[in-house]
């Protein structure tokens, strides 16, 4: 059989990059065409799980590959809040979750060369400290929380402007790195 190579589910850079920390780079990417409306009473965890498998099912694979693909949600209670498509929509993901905890679930979901598809999902607590509408709008004038999950990057500026994390930094980041390793071997890829 041959040796099998990766294809990356997903235009993120981030996924590369965390991919990278655990040295692992693609041989492929493959951005997945999917529609990400969520389903009428949809609960946040169900659909980060579904997300992540449907991608990774809408791209071609051939006989010797693994595909991976993530999905990452954020969720203040019970509601999904997904990438922010504008300043206005940053501005408001903000205010929501401004002095709270929220939960950030990051699904990763592997098919191996055999086509056994195999997921799993971490769970973050993410905590913001009180925002204040000056760094509200200082943050939206980035511009680094478009298009992202819950409008803001932990790994840019926003970091500056949480109180804790509690779990997967890398889930946050977009893709669970410890999960990721062992569902990757598990499917046959070789990791130091």
């Amino acid at each position: 059989m041959a040796t099998p190579t990766l294809v990356l589910a997903s235009s993120s850079p981030r996924r590369r990059e965390l991919l990278a920390r655990i040295g692992v780079t693609p041989n492929r990417i493959a951005s997945p065409d999917i529609d990400e409306t969520p389903h009428e009473g949809e609960q946040p965890r169900v659909y980060a799980v579904r997300m992540a498998e449907e991608k990774a099912r809408a791209v071609t694979r051939g006989e010797s590959e693994i595909v991976i693909a993530g999905d990452t949600t954020v969720a203040p209670g019970r509601r999904i809040l997904q990438q922010a498509e504008d300043a206005a929509m940053n501005a408001d993901f903000l205010r929501l979750l401004s002095g709270r905890r929220h939960r950030v679930l990051s699904a990763v979901s592997v098919i191996s060369p055999d086509g056994v598809q195999r997921t799993k999902l971490s769970e973050t607590s993410v905590k913001f400290k009180v925002l204040h509408e000056d760094e509200i709008a200082a943050y939206v004038a980035t511009g680094e929380g478009i298009g992202k999950a819950g409008g803001y990057a932990i790994q840019g500026a926003a970091e500056g402007l949480i109180s804790w994390v509690q779990g997967s930094y890398s889930g946050v980041v977009g893709l669970p790195l410890f999960e990721t390793r062992a569902l990757l071997k598990a499917a046959g890829l070789t990791i130091g």
